[in-house]
């Protein structure tokens, strides 16, 4: 019998070393699952992914391409996620030549009037400097998302106030990636952009944004003017600031929408950000975010949201093999990418898991050269009237082992094994493992709970995609998933 303050023994194979060694299926050794006695695991609250460019895009694409993307990623036979992030686009001047990436240009809700000269002509107060038709493709999603989940969470995050607010007159940055590109002065005008920003957006789709994020992996060197996306430095200080003026902007319109920060590109820029965060900044933020580009630090953003009580999220990561030629069958990025998912699962033990962008570019169409960034590969350069051609990649199918099993819901559970993640569900009667194999030899997967229990087990390697087999072994090159059920 599992219950929540025992460990549960379960025999796990070690690859083989060495030649003499036996055949690694022959070689069980212990691994065992030990839930928090004093302190219960981090209760998980979903998978999702950020909209943005990608939603900018498809989102204009007729209904039965971008349908079936919405069906993909968040419809119930797809990969069941409940939790999506919308970009609000800060929106470069009419008159700048394009150069941001396929579906970077993400329009802002600003009107300039005819005649307006300078950046100083924008009234928040004024109905005629907003434009709420702007970003339709985007805002598509917000509605498709809606009719296909039962309890979606939305978050609302910004990569770049508006040209007009800026140091340089692009959303892409200052001259140096090492300048703060907001315009001192302006954080109360971009928070009040912001939140009206929400509040139109909650009415008009009847959603709700739990949290908002005002800037995104603030405290970096690489947001400068020639970037092809949006990107903003802040510095600790100024992020600060911004916090405190977005708090009053939400406050003013009466919205219970709660801050999300730093959404720091990995976790030691995290701790240098929180570190510099004054006690009074620090009590507004009401979610902790972090993207997870890098592992160094990752515990020590798990205990500072402990010690804050605060929630925590991934935010953002997408994980491709370094130099892997692009590949839509291949397991090389994918099983990367499941591994990097265990170990912020094991490390950071966060309440949700966000991806980056679900649909990336075509190497051969502009996309990262030889890239595998994404879940679906799509010509996001095409017209919109198409046709589309969607190539669902094996990065896909191991997601799919980890979101249609780890649930809204389940409560993490800490597994003594590096390549495995636990989650067990609220009612403790499912226990799901997910396990990786990136080996070139079989892996026994033993499972002994005890009488009362059902074992069953789902692949994706290189010939199956998430396949229900017989037996628990794990292949080679694999990712397993058992899920354990109590019967009766």
């Amino acid at each position: 019998m599992i219950r929540l303050a025992c460990a549960l023994a379960l025999l796990v194979a070690a690859p083989v070393q060495a030649q003499q060694a036996p055949p690694a299926a022959e070689r069980p050794v212990s691994l065992t699952l030990r839930p928090a006695i004093d302190r219960p695991g981090t209760e998980f609250e979903g998978w999702g992914t950020a909209l943005a460019w990608f939603a900018n895009v498809t989102g204009g694409w007729p209904e039965p391409d971008r349908a079936r993307l919405a069906d993909l990623f968040y419809g119930p036979e797809g990969l069941g996620w409940t939790i999506a992030r919308y970009n609000i686009g800060g929106g470069n001047a009419a008159d700048t030549p394009p150069y941001l990436r396929a579906g970077g240009a993400v329009p802002g809700f600003w009107r300039r009037p005819p005649g307006a000269r300078g950046t100083d002509w924008w009234r928040a107060e004024d109905p005629a400097m907003w434009d709420w038709s702007a970003d339709a493709n985007q805002r598509w999603w917000l509605d498709a998302i809606r009719t296909r989940v039962e309890q979606p969470i939305f978050e609302a995050f910004s990569n770049s106030p508006p040209w007009f607010m800026t140091v340089s007159g692009r959303v892409s940055g200052a001259a140096k990636g090492t300048d703060d590109n907001l315009r001192p002065g302006q954080e109360a005008a971009f928070a009040t952009y912001l939140a009206r920003v929400v509040e139109e957006l909650e009415r008009r789709h009847r959603i709700r944004f739990r949290t908002l994020s005002p800037f995104n992996e603030p405290n970096t060197d690489y947001w400068h003017a020639a970037n092809r996306q949006e990107g903003a430095h802040w510095s600790p200080k100024r992020q600060a600031a911004m916090i405190a003026a977005t708090a009053q902007a939400l406050k003013a319109r009466g919205l219970a929408t709660i801050i999300a920060a730093p959404d720091e590109t990995n976790s030691h820029l995290f701790v240098e950000d929180w570190a510099a965060y004054p006690p009074a900044a620090r009590a507004l933020v009401g979610q902790l975010n972090v993207h997870s580009y890098d592992v160094v630090h990752q515990t020590a953003v798990r205990d500072i949201a402990r010690a804050a009580g605060i929630r925590l999220w991934m935010s953002e990561n997408d994980t491709p093999l370094a130099k892997d030629p692009e590949d839509f069958e291949g397991m090389a990025s994918a099983l990367a990418f499941a591994e990097h998912v265990v170990l912020d699962l094991k490390r950071l033990e966060p309440a949700a898991w966000i991806f980056w962008q679900a649909v990336e570019e075509l190497s051969a169409r502009g996309g990262r050269p030889g890239s595998n960034w994404g879940l679906v590969k799509a010509d996001l350069a095409a017209p919109d009237k198409g046709p589309h051609r969607l190539h669902v990649t094996a990065k896909y199918w191991v997601m799919a082992q980890f979101s249609r099993y780890i649930r809204p819901g389940y409560r993490l559970v800490p597994v003594d094994d590096m390549d495995t993640a636990g989650a067990l569900s609220p009612d403790g009667r499912t226990l799901v493992l997910v396990h990786v194999n990136p080996g070139l030899h079989p892996r026994r997967l033993s499972v002994e709970p005890g009488n009362g229990w059902s074992v069953e087990a789902i692949v994706t390697d290189a010939t199956r995609r998430t396949q229900r087999q017989s037996g628990q072994v794990a292949p080679p090159r694999s990712v397993t998933t058992l899920v354990l059920r109590r019967l009766g």
